[in-house]
C-alpha cells in the first residue's frame, strides 16, 4: 500500500460517513450563531444586561464590523456573488449530476451559509444606514441571530437526512 492509499483510507473522502464532516458542520453553525455580524453574542448579551460601557463597546464594534462588511460588499460584492454562484453551481452539478459526494457535502454547507451571508449584509446595511436607539439594535440582532439559528437547524436536518440516505444507499449497494 502506498502513501496515497494510506492517506485516503484514513481520511475517507465519502463525506457523509466521515466524522470530520459532521464536526465541521457543527462548528460552522455554532460559529455562525455565535458571531452575529462579526460581534460575539456574549458581548451583545452583556451590553443588553449591563448597559453603560458595554453598550458603548457594542455600538463601536458594530460600527466597525458593519462598515467593514459594507465596504467589502460595495467594492467586491459583484465578484463575490459571481464567484460564490459559480462555486455553488459547480458543487450542485458535480454533486447531483455526477454523484460526487464531496461536492454534495460542500453544497449543503455552502448554500445555507450564502443565505446567511446575504441576510447579514442586509442587517448590516439596515444598522449602518439608519440611526437606531439601542433597543432597536438589540431587537435587530436578536432577530438576525434567531433567523441564523432557524436556517442552521433546517440545514442540519436536511444534511442529516441526505447523509443518512447516502450512507444507507451505499451500504445497500455495497460501496
Amino acid at each position: 500500500m502506498d502513501w496515497y492509499d494510506t492517506v485516503f483510507e484514513m481520511i475517507d473522502m465519502r463525506s457523509f460517513s466521515n466524522l470530520w464532516f459532521w464536526i465541521a458542520l457543527a462548528v460552522v453553525w455554532s460559529s455562525a450563531s455565535h458571531w452575529i455580524l462579526g460581534v460575539p453574542y456574549d458581548m451583545i448579551a452583556r451590553a443588553r444586561r449591563r448597559g453603560g460601557q458595554a453598550s458603548e463597546d457594542l455600538v463601536a464594534m458594530l460600527r466597525i464590523t458593519t462598515g467593514r462588511l459594507l465596504y467589502i460588499a460595495d467594492e467586491a460584492g459583484i465578484w463575490i456573488v459571481a464567484g460564490g454562484t459559480f462555486l455553488l453551481t459547480g458543487c450542485a452539478v458535480l454533486g447531483w449530476g455526477y454523484a460526487v459526494e464531496f461536492a454534495q457535502a460542500l453544497f449543503l454547507l455552502g448554500f445555507p451559509m450564502s443565505i446567511v451571508g446575504l441576510l447579514s449584509l442586509r442587517a448590516a446595511r439596515a444598522l449602518h444606514t439608519r440611526d437606531h436607539d439601542l433597543d432597536a439594535v438589540f431587537r435587530r440582532l436578536a432577530w438576525h441571530r434567531l433567523t441564523i439559528q432557524i436556517i442552521g437547524m433546517i440545514s442540519i436536518f436536511v444534511t442529516a437526512l441526505w447523509g443518512m440516505y447516502q450512507n444507507m444507499n451505499i451500504g445497500v449497494l455495497g460501496g
